[in-house]
């Protein structure tokens, strides 16, 4: 029988899962598509469900729950400012899991989680505003 076997573990301590979730989380939230493993994907989807569901909530309640389980105040903010009302009319099902082949490496089998729905400037945004600003630095 396989009573208590809710997840994956991973290798991975509990508080080396929950920081990997946190920023796992946090570059979803910023960047609304990454690539990872597969099963670290499948994972990350009920963590984001769950973030996602209390973004939809709103109320300040939600808003330190979300904020003990991400790492930064600006992923909490987009959070609940632009995914909750982006997500408000839907009933579950925010991330989408895309199987992307295997690593070349190790042959580990690899997926691309991304928001359905997601905004498609968002990925790396952050990064192209930051060489603009470098740039005119110069």
């Amino acid at each position: 029988m396989r009573h208590a076997r809710g997840y994956r573990r991973l290798n991975r301590t509990h508080e080396h899962r929950k920081a990997l979730w946190a920023n796992m989380a946090g570059s979803l939230i910023e960047h609304e598509q990454i690539k990872t493993t597969l099963p670290k994907a499948k994972e990350l989807k009920r963590v984001m469900d769950k973030l996602i569901t209390l973004g939809k909530r709103g109320d300040l309640h939600a808003r330190r729950q979300a904020a003990s389980q991400l790492k930064q105040d600006a992923y909490v903010a987009k959070l609940f400012e632009v995914l909750g009302p982006r997500y408000k009319e839907r009933n579950g099902g925010y991330t989408r899991v895309l199987k992307a082949g295997f690593r070349f490496g190790d042959m580990a089998p690899m997926a691309i989680i991304e928001l359905v729905d997601r905004d498609v400037d968002a990925k790396g945004a952050a990064d192209k505003a930051r060489v603009a600003a470098e740039e005119a630095a110069e």
